[in-house]
């Protein structure tokens, strides 16, 4: 038998799945990496550090995603919500004197004070009232635990930043192959008025076809990754 599929349901008033930000600007692309959910997984299990065997184990399943949005008030689908920014100060309003909050302001490469002071604006990307129906494909003997682990997480869990809390429970069980797991999802969407917007299959087919570098081969201060290809389809009306 094939390894089975988790059903995790991600929505939110405000979720960031980050894969290529820097400093001043953090980015969201439209739906979950698989980073984000598989680091979601970790602090759901208290599994802290690099995890490399773990994350060896948990990137060779599939993964397969679905996007829903508000309907209208006929059942139409509404268009994506648009981006938000969020404008962050920095190390704005710390003494500098104060050993401990000095700490907090941003320094140079040689953690001199920077010119000018250690202020910087940073501008942050979210997805608003959206929701995704992840199918994940786990080992079968980690599909208990993982399950257990989602709905009495070790840490917190948010959907790719702290700030964007779940507002619906994220474990929404197990099947046996993917089809069950969406068509579960299906009738979740249906039941909260949300209607199918696209999707997101591994590999190529037809439709826009993404490399990302979104598979994590460990965690940690010394964060690594490699690449996939994925394929977005979107709505067809």
């Amino acid at each position: 038998m094939s390894d089975p599929y988790l059903l995790l349901w991600l929505e939110a008033p405000l979720q960031a799945w980050g894969h290529d930000s820097r400093f001043g600007r953090r980015d969201t692309l439209d739906f979950p990496t698989r980073s984000g959910v598989l680091g979601l997984i970790c602090c759901a299990l208290g599994a802290g550090g690099e995890q490399r065997d773990l994350l060896a184990r948990l990137a060779a399943g599939e993964m397969h995603v679905e996007a829903y949005v508000p309907t209208d008030l006929n059942g139409n689908p509404q268009p994506r919500p648009p981006l938000l920014r969020d404008f962050h100060m920095v190390g704005s309003g710390y003494d500098t004197e104060d050993p401990w909050e000095s700490l907090m302001v941003p320094k140079t490469a040689e953690g001199k004070k920077a010119v000018g002071g250690g202020t910087k604006m940073t501008y942050r990307y979210a997805l608003q009232d959206m929701a995704f129906a992840v199918a994940l494909q786990v080992p079968a003997d980690l599909a208990g635990e993982i399950g257990q682990a989602l709905v009495a997480p070790a840490w917190d869990l948010y959907l790719g930043r702290k700030h964007c809390v779940p507002t619906e429970l994220i474990y929404q069980g197990q099947f046996p192959t993917v089809d069950e797991s969406v068509e579960h999802a299906r009738e979740l969407a249906r039941s909260k008025q949300r209607a199918f917007s696209f999707r997101v299959q591994e590999g190529e087919h037809e439709g826009e076809v993404l490399t990302l570098n979104d598979v994590p081969l460990q965690f940690g201060t010394d964060k690594r990754y490699r690449d996939r290809r994925v394929t977005v389809q979107d709505w067809q009306p």
